[in-house]
């Protein structure tokens, strides 16, 4: 496949990411969203619910990866890739090492939690006994323009609560 081809069809599985990162925000979840592809079938989605659930878990990834190990039948996810809006946080990029998924595209870096290349790269060290084909920045701006904007609404409604308890 050529780069050109990979790159468009990444592009084409980040957007149904952010489609999943917009339903979380509906939500008022932070704007996080993943899906799980194979043979070029989508098999998973998942957006964050952490709020909504109040579990630590309820990461984006985290919800793709069960859902794509119930469509599959098994805990492998050998012939996936995962798509997803930010950098796989420890947790994530955790399952995703224990599930096998052989390929990783994500959107936005994350530098405070990012352990697929920002902080640390889990998913290439070869001291697991499972590694991942990383391609990080994929629709980047997209991406990390949902991040901000759902951060930037979140201070102005807190500052609007503060002035009017004022």
């Amino acid at each position: 496949m050529t780069d050109e081809k990979k790159e468009n069809r990444d592009e084409y599985y980040m957007q149904l990411a952010i489609a999943e990162a917009k339903k979380a925000e509906a939500e008022r979840e932070v704007p996080i969203g993943a899906v799980i592809v194979h043979d070029g079938i989508v098999i998973a989605r998942g957006f964050n619910l952490r709020e909504t659930t109040q579990r630590a878990s309820s990461h984006a990834e985290f919800i793709a990866i069960e859902h794509a190990n119930e469509a599959v039948g098994s805990w492998r996810l050998e012939d996936c890739t995962l798509y997803v809006t930010l950098e796989p946080c420890p947790m994530c990029a955790g399952a995703i090492v224990q599930s096998r998924i052989p390929r990783v595209v994500f959107g936005a870096y994350d530098p405070k939690a990012g352990c697929v290349g920002s902080l640390m790269n889990v998913l290439e060290d070869d001291r697991f006994n499972h590694q991942a084909a990383v391609t990080g920045g994929v629709l980047e701006a997209e991406c990390g323009e949902l991040l901000s904007a759902f951060f930037r609404n979140l201070r102005e409604e807190k500052k609007k609560k503060k002035e009017s308890k004022d």
